[in-house]
């Protein structure tokens, strides 16, 4: 896990520097090129590709294999079927567009409970940070999963974050403290307890595996 910066130690340092006033300067002009770059990104995305604007960057995701694929389909549709039953508010499965105060993510996972999601309109296409965020490994994400989106969903108040490794088959499951994760669980069977969604409780294999999904659907349904 990439170190997160020590925020008071930061900026105690900047305010003991001689070029406080000019690294300001230059952060500030970063951040007037950031938000024309930021811009010209929603300007130009498409809803073929899945793309996110990571520290003024645009980064277009690779294709994924077919188990990251899986994983995220069966844990999307166990998570959505349980809110829509118990009408908990909303999932939102790839393509839908969160926008924090720096960054723009499609998480592979999400859920806003019913205090977010009531506010949401039809044709809305930027949303605020979720509740619960899910994020499938790849070698080509991990670094950022691990470093930029672990720091910015902590800083803006996701309860509870997992990370989903579909080739060791394990769930990592991070829940915030303060402003920081820490590490709950990290389980490759038994059951995690989501929680930032009421009553969530998942068999790790049924993120894995379609027929444990299935059964796990029935008893979400039967209940």
């Amino acid at each position: 896990m990439a170190a997160l910066i020590d925020h008071d130690t930061l900026l105690r340092q900047l305010a003991q520097s001689p070029r406080l006033r000019l690294l300001v300067d230059e952060a500030q002009h970063l951040l007037d090129r950031e938000r024309t770059a930021r811009q010209q990104f929603y300007d130009t995305m498409t809803e073929d590709e899945k793309t996110e604007f990571i520290n003024g960057e645009v980064v277009v995701e690779s294709p994924v294999k077919l188990r990251h694929n899986g994983a995220s389909d069966l844990l999307s549709a166990l998570l959505g079927t349980y809110v829509r039953t118990h009408d908990l508010g909303r999932v939102g499965h790839e393509k839908l567009l969160v926008s924090l105060t720096r960054n723009d993510y499609e998480p592979d996972v999400c859920f806003w409970g019913r205090a977010k999601a009531d506010a949401f309109d039809p044709d809305q296409m930027h949303f605020p940070a979720p509740d619960f965020v899910a994020e499938v490994l790849s070698p080509s994400t991990e670094a950022t999963d691990r470093g930029a989106k672990f720091e910015d969903y902590a800083a803006h108040g996701v309860t509870e974050y997992w990370l989903v490794d579909p080739d060791a088959e394990v769930v990592e499951q991070y829940v915030l403290d303060g402003d920081r994760y820490g590490l709950r669980l990290k389980v490759q069977d038994g059951t995690l307890t989501s929680v930032a969604v009421p009553g969530f409780v998942v068999a790790v294999r049924a993120i894995f595996d379609e027929q444990a999904n299935l059964a796990a659907l029935r008893a979400v349904l039967g209940a």
